[in-house]
């Protein structure tokens, strides 16, 4: 399917939504009694790489991962729109729990099978967050190997694409069974995001999209994937700037609080409106992959470059603004800076969204 050259959504999607605000405020609490960021540290440690506490709480109480799935199909039917914003609070928290790539991505791609194709125990599981997917970001070598997958050393499943350019076909491969797998962890820069080298020995695999669905489906899944993370990234930013705000009122210099500095005052309005064009930018990539996720391509990837800039550009700053104290490894805007340049290098730079964008206008 060729995607649209504009969207389809107009401005009336950016305006507030009272029912998004309630999600958000109540997601927040949650979160703030269950994830401070020593418990995030703490989760980033255990052998699943997140808390299955919080990971079931978020499951149980929010359900998640059947929030954007059509009520057709057993879910909630509300859409990227409403995911987005689980997504944004997830990334101002700095969350392990794989919401992004087992909720929104492994879901997705679990319902665009063919009816039948999947046996239903994997897709309830996975809408349930009983069983975790990820997506293999190379696709799959002729030997059977899987490099540098995020969660790749724990998650049951694994989506894949395999076969020549032009003739591919994607699966979900079962990576539960003994022998399966060989799995060899990897050194990464964020230790909240693992990644994992993956060789596959005859893992069971079902067919998601044949060569006839493959492309569609794999633009889809890129489609979501920016609007997903780019959702992360606006929560990330917001956490930021708040958290430099309060730092700079807080730190006195020549008997003055840092923040009420002319030149800091500039340094904190630019991050501000960072903040501001990232969150417009994904809020309407959002909103457009829920009316067409196709024409939302152009959309998702301005949202992604717009987005990937601003929070290694704020990150940065954090680090700056909050002097020498920032450098070091036990302040909160280590971990953040940790976690925008280790996406860039996961999922891609900005300027490869950019590329995207004037490919899209034939420009």
């Amino acid at each position: 399917m060729t995607a649209q050259p504009w969207p389809v959504a107009d401005a009336s999607v950016m305006a507030p939504v009272a029912e998004h605000e309630e999600l958000r405020a109540v997601l927040r609490d949650l979160l703030e009694t269950h994830a401070p960021h020593d418990e995030v540290r703490r989760a980033a440690e255990l052998p699943e790489g997140w808390s299955p506490k919080l990971w079931s709480l978020l499951n149980e109480e929010m359900e998640v991962g059947s929030l954007a799935v059509p009520t057709e199909r057993g879910g909630q039917g509300y859409g990227v729109a409403v995911l987005a914003v689980v997504l944004e609070e997830a990334g101002r928290a700095l969350l392990p729990e794989p919401i992004l790539l087992s909720s929104a991505l492994g879901v997705r791609a679990a319902l665009a099978a063919p009816a039948g194709a999947l046996p239903e125990e994997l897709v309830q599981g996975l809408m349930a967050g009983t069983l975790v997917a990820t997506v293999a970001p190379g696709g799959r070598s002729e030997s059977g190997r899987l490099d540098r997958v995020p969660l790749g050393a724990t998650a049951d499943l694994v989506v894949v694409t395999s076969g020549p350019p032009g003739r591919e076909t994607i699966h979900l491969v079962d990576l539960r069974a003994d022998g399966a797998a060989t799995r060899t962890p990897l050194e990464t820069l964020d230790l909240t995001r693992r990644q994992a080298r993956i060789d596959l020995h005859g893992a069971p695999s079902h067919l998601v999209a044949d060569r006839a669905e493959a492309d569609a489906l794999r633009t889809e899944l890129a489609v979501l994937r920016r609007v997903a993370l780019a959702a992360e990234h606006v929560g990330m930013i917001g956490a930021m700037l708040e958290m430099t705000r309060t730092y700079l009122g807080q730190r006195h210099q020549f008997g003055r609080p840092l923040a009420s500095f002319q030149a800091i005052k500039h340094r904190l309005a630019d991050l501000l409106v960072d903040l501001e064009r990232a969150r417009s930018a994904m809020t309407y990539a959002a909103a457009v992959f829920d009316q067409d996720p196709f024409a939302a391509e152009l959309p998702a990837a301005v949202a992604s470059a717009v987005c990937t800039d601003a929070v290694i550009r704020v990150a940065h700053e954090t680090v700056q603004l909050h002097g020498g104290i920032g450098f070091t490894w036990e302040h909160p805007a280590h971990y953040y800076l940790r976690r925008a340049l280790g996406d860039e290098a996961t999922f891609g730079p900005a300027r490869a969204d950019r590329a995207l964008v004037a490919g899209l206008l034939g420009l």
